[in-house]
C-alpha cells in the first residue's frame, strides 16, 4: 500500500486536489506529537497543507528539541480546552494560535511539559452543538479533531467564509479514509 507524501492517504484515494489554499490573518502554529506523524488520520497535516499562514512543528521525537521561540511571539494564544469557552473573539484577537496536535492524553501532557506555553492565554471553544463525522472514535462526544478545532477557532476569529473550504476538505478526508478502511485493497 503506497501513501501520498502530502496528504498521507493511500495514493488511490489521494485528496491533494481537494486541499484548498486558505489565507488567514491569524497565524496557526501546529505542534504535532511524534506519534501522529505516520498516522493517515492525522488532521494537523491537513491544517498545515491548507492554511498559508501556518507552521508545523514536531514534538517528542528522539533527540529532537522543540523550538519554543515561536511560542513567545506577542499576541500568541493556545487553543486548548483548559480555559473558559468563548462565543466571541477576545479583543484584541490573537495574532497566533498554538494548536497541540495529539491524542487528548498526549495533548494534556504536552501542555504541561512545554514550558513556553505557561502564561499564554488559553482560547477554549464551546462544545460543538452536534457531533460531526470523525476520523477516529473520540474519547468523549464533545471532543473534536485538530482540523475541526482550528476551523471553529478561525470561524470565531475571521468568519465562516474563511473555514468553509477547510470543513469541506475534512469531509473529503473522512470519506476517503473510511473508504480505505472498508476496502483496504
Amino acid at each position: 500500500m503506497t501513501r501520498c507524501d502530502r496528504c498521507f492517504l493511500q495514493t488511490r484515494v489521494c485528496m491533494c486536489d481537494e486541499i484548498p489554499r486558505i489565507d488567514t490573518r491569524t497565524r496557526v502554529l501546529v505542534i504535532r506529537h511524534a506519534s501522529e506523524i505516520s498516522k493517515p488520520s492525522n488532521s494537523g497535516r491537513l491544517v498545515a497543507a491548507a492554511l498559508s499562514n501556518c507552521a508545523l512543528l514536531e514534538y517528542g521525537a528522539r533527540n529532537q528539541l522543540l523550538d519554543q521561540a515561536p511560542l513567545r511571539e506577542p499576541g500568541t494564544w493556545v487553543l486548548f480546552p483548559g480555559g473558559t469557552p468563548v462565543d466571541a473573539p477576545p479583543e484584541p484577537p490573537p495574532r497566533q494560535l498554538v494548536v497541540l496536535d495529539a491524542t487528548w492524553t498526549q495533548a494534556r501532557r504536552m501542555y504541561q511539559r512545554i514550558g513556553a506555553l505557561r502564561g499564554i492565554p488559553v482560547f477554549a471553544l464551546p462544545a460543538p452543538a452536534t457531533p460531526s463525522k470523525q476520523l477516529r472514535t473520540p474519547p468523549r462526544a464533545e471532543t473534536v479533531s485538530t482540523v475541526q478545532a482550528v476551523a471553529r477557532a478561525l470561524e470565531l476569529l475571521e468568519g465562516p467564509e474563511v473555514v468553509a473550504p477547510l470543513d469541506a476538505a475534512y469531509a473529503v478526508m473522512v470519506e476517503r479514509s473510511r473508504a480505505t478502511s472498508r476496502n483496504p485493497g
